[in-house]
């Protein structure tokens, strides 16, 4: 059976000020008219069922996000006590699904991605189970065909094309890649053989905990100590207790880099990864100046501006080029959107002078 799990456990912080401890990217509108989280599970709640779902986030996000996930069972919300990063997420998760589901395929997603055609999203997860199912011991990944030189993106270099009805479409993975600089982007794009790396994969759920049992064991204790107690009244103890014991890994570095049997789809579907302000000029109509605008806004002589506000909160940009404002009841952000990614250096600054009251 087909079990889908978001991990919804980031910060967001280069959305700030709009993102939150409290209310993270994952909880707000930042494309559409849902959450981002919500139009996560909108994805896949037409061909996965609530009962076979669950949402990996922090602890202190489990209620707010409940709140925007009714359909879900309250327990199919896990908070983490403490961060981990993505490998003992995904390996909890795998745990608590093979408890019930032994033979269970898991579909592993970020909770902050946009996917647009969610009919080629299901066209193209369906046929990554159906490899799975064929061949257990397989991991399928979706690689997304660069557009242009990003160095904000983790990029998968692909191998041969693999043969077979089933593996129509599919690659195998030479090698992951870190955000790479600019000049390696445009040799990645050039050469017609990268893709972005869009974090979302399919595996079984037995495949992925022999991985970590065998690459990182004493994670994988930890996480079957916890899974035992899942649905208990010992869980909320023993989660708090042994996950705080784990030494935080990714599952790039974990397992994916390490494991012999990674492929990778050239995604169909239209993919973005919203990281920061500028992004949404992507997702965005702009108007004659290229302003990206979100709320009440007047423009004199703005050019390539993206501007997020209220509708009760006018927004006047004079003379103003390649800029971002973003304006919230407690806090106004003015940089340039080539300095987008030192808003993270803003969150810091805020944690060292102790102004809570603004992350």
């Amino acid at each position: 059976m087909l079990h889908a799990v978001i991990m919804a456990g980031g910060a967001g912080t280069r959305f700030w000020p709009a993102s939150r401890k409290a209310t993270p990217k994952q909880l707000l509108n930042l494309v559409g008219d849902r959450t981002m989280i919500q139009a996560t599970l909108d994805r896949v709640e037409a061909f996965i069922s609530p009962e076979q779902m669950l949402v990996v986030t922090n602890a202190s996000l489990v209620d707010s996000i409940r709140s925007q996930l009714p359909a879900l069972p309250e327990q199919a919300v896990i908070g983490e006590p403490c961060k981990r990063d993505t490998a003992p997420c995904v390996g909890l998760a795998a745990a608590i699904v093979a408890r019930d589901d032994g033979d269970a395929t898991m579909l592993v997603m970020p909770a902050d991605h946009v996917i647009q055609a969610t009919d080629k999203f299901h066209s193209a997860v369906t046929h990554a189970a159906n490899i799975v199912d064929a061949k257990p011991k397989r991991i399928v990944t979706f690689g997304i065909k660069p557009t242009y030189p990003a160095s904000s993106f983790g990029y998968i270099e692909r191998g041969e094309a693999l043969s077979g009805d089933i593996d129509s479409g599919t690659y195998r993975v030479r090698m992951f890649r870190e955000k790479p600089s600019v000049e390696a982007a445009e040799e990645y794009l050039a050469s017609g053989s990268f893709y972005w790396n869009a974090g979302i994969f399919v595996w079984k759920a037995s495949t992925i905990l022999s991985a970590l049992a065998e690459h990182e064991p004493e994670m994988h204790s930890h996480i079957m100590t916890i899974a035992e107690v899942y649905g208990s009244e010992q869980f909320g103890k023993t989660l708090e207790t042994e996950f705080a014991k784990i030494s935080g890994k990714s599952i790039d570095y974990a397992v994916m880099e390490k494991y012999d049997d990674v492929v990778v789809i050239e995604a169909p579907f239209d993919w973005d990864d919203v990281g920061g302000w500028r992004s949404l000029a992507r997702q965005h109509a702009t108007d004659d100046a290229g302003n990206t605008v979100i709320g009440r806004h007047l423009s004199v002589d703005s050019n390539g501006c993206i501007v997020r506000t209220s509708d009760d909160h006018l927004v006047v940009t004079l003379g103003m080029e390649d800029c971002i404002v973003v304006h919230t009841p407690d806090a106004t952000l003015v940089a340039r959107k080539q300095d987008e990614e030192s808003i993270r250096r803003v969150v810091e600054l805020l944690q060292e002078k102790g102004w809570d009251e603004h992350l």
